[in-house]
């Protein structure tokens, strides 16, 4: 049963903010990433920005308010929020966002473009150029006006319900995720995962056309690309090798290549990813 600190925390945060809903945010609300993100600038939190309200979290805002002067009850309430000073001024809605702008609300909006399925690297509160990419990106997929300015349609848009894999995947090898899909860090991770010795098989996860299967210079190192068709694409990166080759057609269960790790790697793993659209989506539920 969660601490009746943490919902008193967590009701102060959706009283003073437009709070995504639930079903969109299963796993975290952008109020509360946006609060952690807050109590990092003043340094008094070092744990992760995941949209979770937890002791860490309430003990942070104890921490800044004991040294403001302020009664520690642990509730991010106006005299709070007042003593973050004016990053924490706007919340997501109350104004429109573009490029080169600081805030409580734009860490909201990173935190809901990377669960929609565009990561916008750090979730920092600045409206940088990968937040304006991320923003772009997702205006096409939602079928708005790109313009990467975050306006009354994208606040609508980004209240929609999460995007999901619409077909059954198989697992491309046995092994515990590793690191699954969600927030890591500051950062966000957009696929999942799964660790295995150098030189496992790794195999598709449905039928489809390989559309990409070389070296990728962004980070993934090898990389393979299945189109599935519908707008579903699997990728399989960090392989120390590939068994297939960009064009042909595969069936479900086909060996795509070996795991590895090559690119942006700490060791020899699989990070399985899904887009739908381009959005990255969990693929978890979608496994049989």
């Amino acid at each position: 049963m969660p601490r009746l600190g943490h919902i008193k925390l967590a009701t102060a945060i959706a009283a003073g903010a437009l709070v995504l809903a639930p079903s969109a945010h299963a796993a975290g609300r952008p109020a509360v990433a946006a609060l952690q993100v807050t109590l990092r600038h003043h340094h008094v939190y070092r744990g992760p920005v995941d949209g979770i309200v937890g002791g860490a979290t309430t003990a942070a805002v104890m921490r800044f308010q004991r040294l403001h002067g302020l009664t520690p009850d642990g509730v991010a309430g106006p005299k709070t929020r007042r003593a973050f000073g004016r990053f924490a001024k706007h919340v997501l809605g109350s104004r429109i966002l573009a490029r080169g702008m600081t805030g409580w609300d734009v860490a909201e909006l990173q935190f809901a473009l990377a669960w929609h399925g565009f990561p916008n690297a750090a979730i920092d509160g600045g409206f940088g150029r990968h937040v304006k990419h991320a923003l772009i990106k997702f205006q096409r997929w939602a079928h708005l006006a790109p313009d990467g300015i975050a306006g009354p349609g994208t606040f609508r848009a980004l209240r929609a319900p999460l995007p999901r894999c619409p077909i059954a995947l198989a697992w491309p090898l046995r092994a515990a995720v590793g690191s699954p899909f969600g927030p890591r860090g500051i950062a966000f991770h957009p696929g999942i995962d799964l660790p295995g010795a150098t030189g496992t098989p790794v195999g598709a996860a449905a039928p489809g056309h390989v559309i990409f299967a070389a070296h990728d210079p962004s980070g993934y190192g090898n990389l393979v690309e299945v189109d599935h068709g519908g707008g579903v694409v699997s990728m399989y990166a960090h392989l120390s090798g590939f068994s297939v080759r960009t064009g042909q057609s595969i069936a479900t269960g086909t060996r795509v290549g070996r795991i590895g790790s090559s690119g942006e790697s700490t060791g020899p793993h699989l990070h399985f990813e899904v887009r739908v659209r381009g959005a990255a989506v969990d693929p978890v539920p979608a496994f049989g």
